[in-house]
């Protein structure tokens, strides 16, 4: 890139950011000056009707005429008692809340002891195993030692009969006789 490209790619952006800030700042002011010079201008004079809540036509959603709301939202005793109704409403929602987060607690703490007791459960059947696996093990330690006491035994035996003459296969032949 040369330099004149340069110095219009920097132009280019500048004004693309200058746009950008006019476009994200610009719509606020726009309606903040709105208002003021609104503001400045003859206010709308109160409201002083006696309006009856129920309509003497019942019209479809879109073709209500709000004029009735506008009335309440300007009488100072019915916006007090939306007020109170308002903050009766967050009281009553907060209750809920904590009566919900009162539930959850306590279903957490049924299922937390529920786990313990499961737990508990399997530790002892874990106990119980293996104590039956150190049973078990001594008993088999107790047989081979029983084992090996009769092989030594068998071969005192053996060896005190070959000595007197006995022959292996001598007794094998002869028990094929019987």
């Amino acid at each position: 890139m040369n330099r004149r490209q340069h110095r219009v790619f920097k132009l280019l952006i500048w004004i693309l950011g200058l746009f950008l800030v006019a476009y994200i700042a610009g719509r606020p002011l726009h309606w903040h000056l709105n208002e003021t010079l609104n503001s400045t201008s003859q206010p709308c004079p109160p409201c002083h009707c006696d309006c009856s809540l129920q309509p003497l036509l019942s019209l479809p959603e879109g073709l209500t005429n709000n004029s009735i709301i506008d009335c309440m939202r300007q009488d100072p005793e019915v916006s007090e008692e939306v007020g109170k109704s308002f903050t009766d409403l967050l009281a009553e929602e907060v209750k809920q809340k904590e009566a919900e987060a009162e539930e959850k607690q306590r279903i957490a703490d049924t299922k937390l002891l529920e786990a313990k007791k499961i737990a508990s459960q399997y530790q002892k059947e874990a106990d119980k195993c293996n104590s039956g696996m150190e049973t078990c093990e001594k008993a088999r330690e107790r047989a081979e030692a029983a084992l090996e006491n009769q092989m030594k035994e068998t071969a005192l035996w053996e060896l005190r009969a070959r000595q007197r003459g006995w022959n292996k296969d001598a007794s094998k032949k002869a028990r094929a006789h019987f």
